[in-house]
C-alpha cells in the first residue's frame, strides 16, 4: 500500500527537475576524463600520474556521496544542493590556478565533493516520491549522471581545442552556479511523515523475507560494487587516452565515450523497467553479467569501427548496475536513513571507479598498453557476479520458506 503522494503528479515534476540539476551537477567527474591527455601534455607527467587527478575527484565524489546523503537526510536536498554547487564552482577556480599535478589533484578532491550531490543524494530523494514506479524514477535520475557524460565532453570539446582546459573549467564554474542553485530551491517540499511510514513497513517485510541485516547487506552490497566498478573504471576513465595511444586522436576518444555514456542512459532506463518487474537483485545481476561480456569485447577489437560498436555496446550492458544498488538498498532499508544508506553503496562502486582508475593506468605505465588492464576488470567483474549470486542463493530458500 503506498501514499498518495507516491507516484503523483508531482513526484514526475520533481523528478523532471531532478534529471535537469543532476546533468549539470555532474559534468566535473567526466570533465577530467576530457582533460586528461592535455593536462598530462602540460605537466610532463606519466599516466598512472596524469590520472592521479580523475581519482582523487572519485574519492571526493565517493565521500561526498555519503556524507552529503547524511545532509540531505537532516536539512532537505536544497540546502545541500546549494552548498554543493558553490563548493564545485571554487573548485574549477582552483583547479585552472595549479601550478602542478599535486595541487591540481587536491583541487579535484574538492570538486568531486561538490558534484558528488548530483548522484547518490540525488537518487536517495527522488526514491521517497515513488513506490510502484520506483526502478523507473531512480534509473532516471542515475541516467543524469551519464547524460551529463554524454553531452557536455563533445560540448566542450571546442572549447578545449581552442582555448585549453583552463578554460573550459571557468566555462563549468558559471554554469553550474546559474543552473543548480536555481532549479534547487524548486525542490523544497519535503515529504509527508505517513508516506516515511508505509515505505518502512513495506521495506521492513522484505528484509525479513532476505534474513539478511540491513547492515550486513549494505557491506555485502559495497564489496560488490568496488568489484562491479573497478570493472567499469576501465574503458569508462581510459578510452580517451586509449584512443590517443591507438593513434586515433582525442576527438574520437570523447566521442566514443559520449556513445558509450549515451548507450548507458538507454540501459539504466530500461534495466528500471526490469526492476520494477524483477526487483534490484535480479536486475543487478543480469548488468553484470552483460558487462562482464561486453569487457571480453575490448580484448580481440581495437580497430576504430570496431571500438566505436563496443563502446556503445558496453553502455548498454552496464548502465543499470549502479542504479540496481540503489533500489535494492530502498527495497529492504528504512526509508529514513536512505541517504546514509544509499550514499554509503555509492560511495563504495565510486571507490571501486576511484581504484580501477588509477589501476589501469599503473597496469599501463608497467605492460605499454591495456590489454592486462582490461583482463583486470574482467576478473573484478567475476567477484561482483560472486556476490549477486551468493545473495540470490541465499534469499531464495528463505522466500520459499516463507510460503510454506
Amino acid at each position: 500500500m503506498s501514499h498518495p503522494i507516491h507516484d503523483s503528479r508531482y513526484s514526475w515534476l520533481r523528478l523532471l527537475i531532478t534529471l535537469a540539476i543532476a546533468a549539470v551537477a555532474n559534468v566535473g567527474m567526466w570533465a577530467v576524463i576530457v582533460v586528461m591527455p592535455a593536462v598530462e601534455t602540460q605537466f610532463g607527467a606519466g599516466r598512472a600520474e596524469a590520472s592521479m587527478p580523475y581519482t582523487l575527484a572519485m574519492i571526493g565524489f565517493a565521500l561526498g556521496n555519503m556524507w552529503l546523503g547524511q545532509l540531505v537526510d537532516r536539512l532537505g536536498v536544497t540546502k545541500a544542493l546549494i552548498g554543493a554547487s558553490i563548493l564545485s564552482a571554487i573548485s574549477y577556480l582552483l583547479a585552472t590556478l595549479a601550478p602542478n599535478i599535486a595541487l591540481l589533484s587536491v583541487a579535484h578532491l574538492l570538486l568531486g565533493l561538490g558534484t558528488s550531490i548530483g548522484f547518490g543524494p540525488l537518487i536517495a530523494d527522488i526514491s521517497h516520491w515513488f513506490m510502484r514506479r520506483r526502478g523507473i524514477a531512480v534509473a532516471l535520475v542515475a541516467s543524469g549522471n551519464y547524460l551529463s557524460g554524454a553531452i557536455w565532453p563533445t560540448m566542450l570539446s571546442g572549447i578545449l581545442a581552442r582555448d585549453g582546459w583552463q578554460q573550459v573549467y571557468l566555462t563549468l564554474a558559471v554554469l553550474t552556479l546559474v543552473v543548480v542553485i536555481p532549479l534547487s530551491l524548486l525542490l523544497r517540499r519535503q515529504v509527508p511523515a505517513e508516506a516515511h511510514t508505509t515505505a518502512a513497513a513495506t521495506a521492513k517485510i522484505n528484509a525479513r523475507s532476505v534474513g539478511i541485516s540491513p547492515r550486513a547487506l549494505q557491506y555485502i552490497l559495497g564489496l560488490a560494487g568496488i568489484g562491479c566498478c573497478v570493472a567499469m573504471s576501465m574503458p569508462q576513465v581510459h578510452i580517451v587516452s586509449y584512443c590517443v595511444g591507438l593513434g586515433y586522436g582525442p576527438a574520437v576518444g570523447a566521442e566514443m565515450l559520449s556513445l558509450m555514456l549515451l548507450g548507458g542512459v538507454v540501459s539504466r532506463i530500461v534495466s528500471g523497467l526490469v526492476a520494477d518487474r524483477l526487483g534490484g537483485v535480479h536486475t543487478l545481476l543480469i548488468g553484470s553479467i552483460l558487462q562482464c561480456i561486453a569487457l571480453f569485447l575490448f580484448l580481440p577489437y581495437d580497430g576504430m569501427v570496431s571500438l566505436y560498436v563496443v563502446s556503445m555496446l558496453f553502455g548498454l550492458a552496464q548502465g543499470g548496475i549502479v542504479p540496481s544498488y540503489a533500489l535494492v538498498v530502498r527495497e529492504y532499508m528504512p526509508p529514513q536513513e536512505a541517504g546514509a544508506r544509499v550514499g554509503f553503496v555509492m560511495m563504495m562502486t565510486i571507490l571501486g571507479m576511484a581504484l580501477g582508475g588509477w589501476m589501469s593506468g599503473w597496469i599501463y605505465d608497467v605492460t605499454g598498453n591495456y590489454q592486462l588492464a582490461f583482463v583486470n576488470g574482467i576478473l573484478w567483474n567475476g567477484l561482483n557476479i560472486a556476490i549477486i549470486v551468493m545473495l540470490l542463493k541465499r534469499s531464495r530458500p528463505r522466500r520459499q520458506e516463507a510460503l510454506v
